[in-house]
């Protein structure tokens, strides 16, 4: 899979909510299938690891591991193995969420994981400073999102804009190639829009399309917004 994307994009981090789950993952990655070829704007799905075949037998669009370990084929128990979710249909992974952190280290051996088998990466990051430490490993895309934002339907783009441009400060003066992404508390429209207009190139979400009562038209109206 050529590392090909283009943007505003919007990913959508499935988390491990029931409500995109097995047969509930497929549905929506389909939902977002149709967003994407409506609006032509880049949408992708980042499923559970067991759900990653499923989904991208079923869609399109890019489907991406939600993290990989670094790791290398052998006996590695429990672990993640990049080959493994590349060939489940994966084009690349979430790494270093604030969910499942790494070291800088480790984020970096997985950069050059990614690299290695042609997986986009995204890497997340809390706040400006660690933005800038991540662009210098030259990953495909970083995603700044402050934990204490994330899941509480209050957007990082208006309760703290400063993360936002801040980071796009700091990374643009190690690294002008990296797609910036911004996520946490996104949930309407005019959070995509602020976002892009305060210079990201798209957006990292979860359950404000995962559990919201209708996610189709939530995800068309994020496209919606970020095409203006």
């Amino acid at each position: 899979m050529p590392k090909k994307f283009k943007t505003p994009m919007i990913i959508v981090n499935f988390k491990t909510y029931s409500e995109a789950t097995g047969r509930n993952a497929v549905e929506l990655a389909k939902k977002a299938e149709r967003v994407n070829d409506e609006t032509s704007v880049y949408v992708g799905v980042a499923p559970q690891f067991a759900d990653i075949a499923a989904v991208a037998k079923a869609v399109k669009i890019p489907v991406f591991a939600q993290h990989i370990d670094p790791i290398k084929p052998g006996s590695f128990t429990g672990h993640v193995l990049a080959e493994s979710v590349k060939e489940a249909g994966a084009v690349g992974t979430l790494i270093n969420h604030s969910e499942r952190q790494l070291k800088l280290s480790d984020i970096n051996e997985t950069i050059a994981i990614t690299r290695e088998q042609e997986l986009l990466s995204i890497v997340c990051a809390n706040d400006p400073n660690v933005s800038a430490a991540v662009a210098t490993l030259k990953p495909d895309i970083i995603a700044v999102e402050p934990p204490e934002l994330i899941g509480t339907g209050i957007p990082v783009s208006k309760a703290k804009p400063e993360v936002v441009t801040g980071t796009v400060r700091l990374v643009r003066e190690v690294n002008s190639e990296v797609t910036i992404l911004c996520g946490a508390g996104i949930t309407r429209g005019e959070d995509v829009k602020a976002a892009l207009k305060l210079g990201t190139q798209g957006v990292l979400v979860a359950s404000g399309i995962v559990k919201a009562k209708d996610p189709y038209t939530v995800l068309r109206e994020f496209a919606e917004a970020a095409k203006k």
